[in-house]
């Protein structure tokens, strides 16, 4: 498979996919910094899958290694769980010439990048993502950060890992459900970015609910590619093109944090928030029910949710609130104007947003 480039100037770095790159993690690493120390950041379901062999590829380049392990789940995006990791890189002597790897999912990476970015004011750091999700999404364009009680990635950094190796081979241990969650993201680049890719996911449910290698494959990288042209164009969120990335994220982040961080996984969320803001769309006038109801059944179809579940609307709407595209108070959407394109629409009236929480078309 190519590897995938994210063209940032000095900050630039390759993706690297394929099957079996585990037991090459050293290797890896070493191509790309100079570092006597590495600490790798997991938690308690990968560590036991994928941690030895990753240990042992990096202690044949490094003098040291050390591996730390967290809960897994949401909730480990917090300020208690990043302020035990810092304690953790100080017992292991980390210093200006360590490096962070985190070997996980979503959660992992945020969090293991959020600390790279503010120990020791910067060390190098590099993504291992080892679930859908992440593979195609989260690891790639340097976001990190962690979960206030009430608003989720609120406080966090930019700070761009310098690879990302994609073992596609661990795809093969995440649960249905974990899976199905990653799916989701996968759709929503069809939706903002790409409508043959679209299509393509359309064709081939089968095959990607059978985790097919080579459709697995094609997949990843497509989405790595599609993100990469958007970081690499606005890498800061200055512009607001990267916010087309959040189609579906201002009413999942709302529905994460009121039904209680882990209750609904993170790709659940989205496939829900992306019904929710197709049928604000339609509400609008600017796409007609066909939209609709054709990512509807793709969401479905992959074994996601649609329906937004009995929460507080008045909780949804005040989380909604701490939104980072809200502006001047102003709720702000990624709304779909056709499969294939999105924009960023200011000004919905917060009684339009409970109708739609509320199920209404």
């Amino acid at each position: 498979m190519p590897n995938v480039s994210v063209a940032l100037g000095p900050r630039s770095y390759d993706i690297v996919i394929g099957q079996n790159l585990l037991a090459h993690a050293g290797q890896f690493v070493q191509s790309r910094l100079r570092a006597s120390h590495v600490v790798v950041v997991t938690d308690e379901n990968v560590e036991p899958l994928y941690g030895e062999v990753v240990l042992k590829s990096l202690a044949g380049v490094t003098e040291r290694c050390d591996m730390v392990g967290i809960p897994a789940g949401e909730t480990s995006k917090s300020v208690d769980c990043l302020a035990a990791l810092w304690e953790k890189l100080l017992e292991f002597g980390t210093d200006r010439k360590s490096a962070i790897v985190a070997l996980g999912g979503g959660v992992v990476g945020d969090l293991a990048g959020f600390l790279a970015a503010s120990y020791a004011r910067g060390l190098a750091f590099l993504q291992i993502p080892t679930t859908l999700l992440a593979q195609v999404d989260s690891s790639v364009g340097g976001k990190t950060g962690i979960n206030l009680s009430t608003a989720k990635n609120l406080v966090g950094a930019f700070w761009q890992p310098r690879g990302v190796l994609i073992d596609t081979n661990t795809l093969q241990s995440q649960t249905a459900r974990d899976f199905a969650s990653g799916l989701a993201e996968v759709i929503k680049y069809g939706v903002i970015q790409d409508a043959e890719f679209f299509e393509f996911l359309e064709a081939h449910p089968a095959q990607l609910l059978a985790r097919d290698a080579e459709t697995l494959g094609q997949v990843v990288a497509r989405c790595c590619e599609l993100k990469a042209a958007v970081v690499t164009q606005d890498e800061r969120e200055e512009t607001g093109l990267r916010a087309i990335l959040n189609y579906g994220h201002t009413f999942a982040h709302a529905l994460e944090a009121v039904s209680g961080y882990g209750e609904l996984l993170h790709g659940e969320a989205v496939a829900i928030g992306m019904d929710c803001a197709a049928r604000l769309a339609m509400r609008l006038g600017r796409i007609d029910a066909s939209l609709v109801e054709r990512q509807r059944a793709l969401l479905r179809g992959v074994g996601l949710p649609v329906t937004v579940p009995p929460l507080d609307l008045d909780a949804l709407i005040q989380s909604m609130s701490h939104d980072k595209k809200v502006e001047h108070g102003r709720l702000r959407f990624v709304l779909p104007s056709r499969l294939g394109h999105v924009e960023l629409v200011g000004d919905i009236p917060p009684e339009l947003v409970r109708e739609i929480l509320a199920g209404g078309d």
